[in-house]
């Protein structure tokens, strides 16, 4: 099956403008499973993402310790686990939160402890619609449950690093192979795959696929991926399928970014420029009123 281009016209379908009657439940209950002591700011900035990007609700699940980081987002709403670390996060305790949420978003700044494994495992059989992402995506790389639940409501988003770790294979396999194994995996474990890179490639499990040709080299820093992550929550949170939702996060990413070196060079631009040039870019190069 041949694959296409993003371009504006065709992340404008997708998205169009808002019903003017809609309301926050029409546009996504999301939750967030982000953050740890150590990295906090990458909930912080997957979430608010999912807010620029329109998501309705944001709940952002996460460790006492990183709680304090979204103090100064107070749109979001904010439930910290009875601990510092992630085994707080029983299945009791996160059971309430996964029938309330729309949609899911788990990996950002979680950190690599074993417990993160079964959290993951939990988030994925409750057949939501899901990204995973950065320690989301080492925990499935370790986690043959997890793997077993996968789904075609997932939407996967490994960097060249994260799928050759994913494949047990190397990074420059991975790179010389972008295409094929980004159809191969879709196809194999039956969810959509975003596989990022200077030039990214969406691949369902269908066998459809698509390459995003927007960005440049700043976003090639630490934290770009939470913002994406949060950009394709709010994509499913407005009912988008999980193959448009991958489609429209990664060129919004980009043009986000491509919006950014009005102001600033490349080297200079920073995970949060991208993200307050989302709505920006989402004005001036996607929607297009009535």
């Amino acid at each position: 099956m041949d694959g296409h281009t993003l371009t504006k016209d065709k992340i404008a379908a997708l998205l169009g403008p808002r019903r003017r009657e809609s309301n926050k439940g029409d546009n996504g209950h999301g939750l967030l499973l982000a953050g740890s002591g150590s990295m906090p700011g990458a909930a912080c900035m997957a979430a608010t993402a999912a807010l620029r990007a329109g998501i309705g609700t944001l709940k952002v699940l996460c460790p006492a310790s990183a709680a304090a980081g979204l103090c100064a987002l107070p749109e979001a709403m904010l439930a910290p686990l009875p601990g510092e670390r992630w085994d707080a996060c029983t299945e009791a305790f996160l059971r309430s939160y996964l029938d309330a949420a729309t949609c899911i978003a788990i990996g950002p700044g979680m950190g690599r402890a074993a417990e993160t494994d079964g959290v993951l495992r939990l988030v994925l059989s409750a057949g939501k619609p899901v990204v995973v992402d950065a320690d989301g995506l080492f925990a499935l790389a370790r986690s043959i449950e997890a793997r077993a639940a996968l789904h075609d409501k997932v939407v996967l988003t490994p960097h060249f690093g994260e799928m050759a770790r994913l494949l047990g294979i190397s990074i420059p396999e991975v790179r010389e192979n972008q295409e094929a194994l980004a159809l191969r995996s879709a196809a194999q474990w039956g969810c959509t795959v975003l596989l990022k890179g200077a030039r990214s490639v969406v691949a369902a499990p269908d066998g459809r696929f698509a390459w995003n040709e927007t960005g440049n080299p700043g976003l090639a820093k630490g934290g770009s991926g939470d913002v994406l992550s949060g950009i394709a929550l709010a994509m499913l949170g407005q009912k988008l399928a999980p193959f448009d939702a991958a489609c429209a996060a990664s060129y919004l990413l980009g043009a986000s970014a491509d919006t950014a070196l009005d102001l600033l060079r490349e080297r200079m631009l920073m995970a949060r420029d991208v993200t307050e040039m989302i709505e920006l870019t989402l004005q001036n190069s996607v929607y297009q009123p009535k």
